[in-house]
């Protein structure tokens, strides 16, 4: 292992072990502990085991409430490793719990797995379509749910090895990709006896901020009108295309006056079949997002009232089925502060001359967006933006922070300067790159966990926190209602 020294935020100093890789210096000052440098060393060593899982699931590239394969073997990987594996949870059959250890505290990491429609590409530095793959990776989420899992087996290891007294769950999330997979699981009450939920996420950098993100609500618009011939017969025939269109026309002039935060987008997923027959079915994909729920709930009737005006105007019949709906995260500092320090202490990404080719020949596809490349390698400054939405995106990981105090982080699996829901995260995702990053993940989970393990009382710090921010008073009530999970909404 290879170590270069940083100084810690808590006043001593303390060794850095980044991955291989990284330029060797003398130091003059104890590491961490005995039990850090284990998980740090022994993940180093089952690096290649971990990158092979990943690119497993990288290859499968399953849509939301379809990662059966995805599923399995990660679920076949914590058998193995001794887990006790409950699949199907919460009327998902892609979703499970696998838990080892007892008593308290309870320690859960979230892993996922989902891929994106659209992003399929080889994992090179150039666009190269794989034809006939309706998915990619372009959120990592392979990466995602593979060092979440590597984790929880460094810590079951600890559990064993110690005697300590704690719990490990590791909750096989699916469908984070607009299907609020989670929002099901917290539904269930999978949470209730969980102390504190870990999670991270893919990205271009390494932080460990204590942010927010954006709630959000979507939904399926379906008009019905009446087909008839376009040229011979228009006036007996009722355009649900028109009803599509005409709603679409609405909420774009409505964006002028809502809260210049708000994010609404939408698709047109079906606008009929031929332009000379009037189409009789039409449907529009929506979303709307802002970091305050209730004026998300507030812009998203006004989006229902343009769909129901729409349907009026044009002599069409409209329904709409919500498919997804998620909280924005509720942060905590304390334990933000905890994984940053641990995150300092693994260090970034360091490339080799190879992948250093590859992230430069990804870079000058980014036009003016470029970074420098070396940025993979650096631990951001810690940032409390607790307040204010710190990301654009939404997550169904704000409905799990609203019923236990969760933290996670970022780190460097895509080029610099990448954007998330690319061909460029979709390539890096599937190489070593990603996998590093991925590695530089799973040791700030589990050393993040070892230090809740052995202190009690950040435990109950974390909570005090949560509970002053949520409100005593915090009733939890999915945004996206009662309904059962929408297993079909990738189809």
């Amino acid at each position: 292992m290879k170590t270069q020294l940083l100084t810690a935020a808590l006043l001593l100093p303390v060794l850095v072990f980044a991955q291989s890789g990284r330029n060797k210096k003398t130091t003059a000052s104890a590491g961490p502990d005995k039990d850090k440098q284990a998980i740090i060393a022994n993940l180093d060593k089952r690096s290649p085991e971990y990158a092979g899982i990943s690119k497993k699931i990288w290859d499968f590239a399953e849509l939301g409430y379809m990662e059966e394969k995805s599923s399995k073997l990660l679920e076949e990987q914590l058998i193995k490793e001794g887990f006790d594996v409950k699949t199907g949870v919460a009327g998902i059959p892609t979703a499970f719990v696998a838990t080892y250890g007892t008593g308290k505290p309870v320690i859960g990491i979230l892993g996922e797995y989902d891929a994106l429609p659209g992003l399929a590409t080889e994992a090179k530095p150039d666009f190269t379509p794989i034809q006939g793959q309706r998915g990619g990776h372009g959120c990592g989420h392979n990466l995602f749910g593979t060092a979440s899992v590597a984790a929880a087996v460094e810590l079951k290891d600890w559990l064993k090895s110690s005697g300590h007294s704690g719990t490990i769950k590791i909750y096989g999330c699916p469908a984070e990709e607009g299907g609020a997979g989670k929002v099901y699981m917290v539904r269930e009450g999978l949470f209730n006896d969980v102390d504190v939920v870990l999670h991270w996420h893919p990205g271009s950098q390494n932080a460990a901020d204590a942010g927010t993100s954006l709630a959000n609500k979507n939904a399926k618009f379906r008009f019905r009108g009446i087909a008839a011939h376009a040229a011979a017969s228009p006036e007996r025939g009722r355009s649900a295309l028109d009803g599509v269109e005409a709603m679409n026309y609405m909420v774009n002039m409505m964006r002028e006056h809502i809260p210049q935060d708000t994010r609404i987008h939408y698709v047109i997923t079906k606008g009929g079949d031929a332009p000379n027959v009037v189409p009789a079915f039409a449907e529009v994909y929506y979303y709307a997002r802002h970091k305050d729920r209730d004026i998300l709930q507030s812009v998203w009737k006004r989006i229902e009232n343009a769909a129901e005006g729409a349907a009026k105007g044009t002599g069409t019949k409209v329904e709409w089925e919500v498919l997804g709906g998620v909280f924005n995260l509720l942060p905590n500092v304390t334990l933000a502060e905890v994984m940053h320090q641990n995150l300092k202490t693994v260090g970034g990404v360091n490339y080799t001359p190879e992948e250093t080719a590859f992230a430069e020949k990804i870079s000058e596809t980014f036009g003016e967006q470029k970074v420098p490349i070396t940025n993979a390698a650096l631990v951001k400054d810690f940032r409390d933006a607790s307040e204010s939405a710190t990301s654009g995106g939404s997550t169904d990981v704000g409905d799990v922070s609203w019923t236990v105090p969760t933290v996670g982080l970022s780190t460097a699996t895509w080029v610099p300067g990448s954007s998330a829901h690319s061909w460029q995260s979709t390539a890096a995702s599937g190489m070593s790159i990603g996998q590093k990053g991925m590695i530089v993940a799973a040791k700030t989970l589990a050393l993040t966990a070892l230090d809740l393990y052995k202190s009690p009382a950040l435990i109950e710090k974390a909570r005090a926190e949560w509970i002053q921010k949520r409100g005593a008073d915090f009733k939890y009530e999915a945004l996206l209602g009662d309904r059962k999970p929408a297993l079909d909404y990738r189809k």
